[in-house]
């Protein structure tokens, strides 16, 4: 059984990024994955620097990355910031990327060797492209495999119903697609 965490770059009441990663948990698991929702709100995470790394390693950072390593692939659903990927995301990322303990610098063990995919939903008519383009670059950066199927959500804010479900068929089937592939790779790679 693959096993899979849905990280989601925002932690806003109501985020339309929270709901579509909702609906991806779903149909990891319709897949038959093992899925881990993390909540990044549930890292006290300070931000990156090398001098407090140095200085000493957060444990929520430490805590973050060992969830990390113990999956097998890695769902990202990211709002879009300014063209780019939220901070919090980039944080997250960039903390898990770190060596801790006796690795070296370059081990990106809680990535390398993952498979990884995208989704996004923005109010925008892009629906977060622009900061998926971004997101792609770091996580292929960081030595995982990013499948090119991804799901973008345009002009978010009319996309959902009250119920959280997706009301147009494309990118519902879409969520579907994303899954079964990210889960696909995933298991031909444990």
């Amino acid at each position: 059984m693959a096993k899979i965490a849905v990280i989601v770059g925002s932690v806003r009441e109501c985020s339309y990024n929270r709901a579509l990663g909702r609906l991806a948990i779903g149909a990891l698991e319709s897949h038959g994955a093992s899925v881990t929702d993390v909540d990044l709100g549930d890292y006290d995470l300070p931000l990156y620097s090398a001098k407090l790394e140095a200085e000493a390693f957060p444990e929520e950072a430490r805590r973050l990355k060992a969830l990390f390593m113990a999956q097998d692939g890695l769902l990202f659903v990211s709002p879009e910031y300014n063209g780019s990927v939220s901070p919090l995301l980039k944080n997250a990322i960039d903390w898990a990327s770190r060596p801790s303990g006796d690795e070296s610098a370059v081990a990106l063990s809680a990535y390398r060797g993952k498979v990884t995919a995208l989704m996004a939903a923005s109010v925008s008519p892009f629906g977060g492209l622009r900061g998926l383009m971004h997101l792609r670059q770091i996580l292929s950066t960081v030595q995982t495999l990013v499948i090119p199927d991804q799901l973008l959500v345009p002009n978010a804010h009319m996309a959902f119903d009250e119920g959280g479900n997706l009301k147009d068929a494309l990118p519902a089937s879409l969520v579907d697609v994303v899954a079964a592939r990210l889960v696909t790779v995933a298991r031909s790679l444990a």
